[in-house]
């Protein structure tokens, strides 16, 4: 049987989480009558992501990379599926989360998307701290000409290959400038950006949580630096030096 899906994984020391993703993609995989490959891409970890990667039958890819989107670059070369799906290592995809992709993509009229996430807990920190990040993504939004979800990104392993991937140039955004690229390449087949309806991705908290709730809030500047897309001090402040 030929692979449908490969499922992307970036994990740096993600030994307490990544049993959860893996556990929800091979719930997901029960939906669809379709093989599905798991890549893990094992970056610079001294835990036992590996280990528990392999457990779960994932393809362990070792990177010393610190860009995230030469690291989701990488496992998808080493994948050989003909749909794209990258998902974090503290993220959980629901089960109908495959099939509702694969209908997307199969009624024709979708060149891919992504999904809306919810964390896994709330607070009154963690909401106004959303708002704000949301703010300060409205112009970056209206320049790609509306919403764009993100979180979980799904399309043919064709339409990946068209837009070249995650640009490596950017530390942080990389997110958004995908799925500004995608968008495009969908306008000029008549195809439009999609958004999965039934399915949400749960992802951890764990950064609140080790730095606080208001933590966004009140580092400004770190995160404004972030919204930059090409700060490197600040990208490692915020993803590469937490753990």
């Amino acid at each position: 049987m030929e692979t449908l899906f490969s499922v992307i994984i970036p994990a740096h020391n993600e030994e307490k989480y990544i049993g959860k993703c893996l556990r929800s993609i091979k719930r997901a995989e029960k939906e669809v009558n379709d093989r599905v490959q798991i890549v893990v891409v094992a970056n610079r970890c001294t835990d036992r992501t590996a280990d528990v990667a392999r457990h779960y039958g994932a393809l362990v890819v070792p990177n010393e990379d610190r860009c995230i989107s030469s690291i989701r670059n990488a496992g998808v070369r080493a994948s050989n599926g003909k749909i794209i799906v990258t998902i974090d290592a503290d993220s959980v995809m629901t089960k109908c989360s495959l099939a509702e992709i694969k209908k997307m993509l199969f009624s024709g009229k979708y060149i891919g998307g992504g999904a809306m996430p919810k964390f896994d807990r709330m607070s009154l920190g963690i909401a106004v701290s959303t708002a704000y990040v949301a703010l300060n993504l409205i112009p970056v939004m209206i320049k790609s000409g509306g919403m764009l979800s993100g979180t979980m990104f799904w399309c043919r392993r064709k339409d990946f290959d068209r837009i070249g991937g995650f640009d490596e140039s950017l530390v942080s955004l990389e997110d958004m400038d995908f799925a500004r690229r995608l968008k495009a390449l969908g306008k000029k087949f008549g195809k439009k950006y999609g958004t999965l309806k039934k399915s949400r991705v749960i992802t951890s908290s764990r950064k609140f949580d080790e730095f606080g709730d208001w933590y966004l809030l009140k580092d400004r500047k770190m995160t404004k630096a972030i919204f930059t897309g090409r700060d490197r001090k600040a990208a490692d402040k915020f993803y590469y030096d937490v753990r």
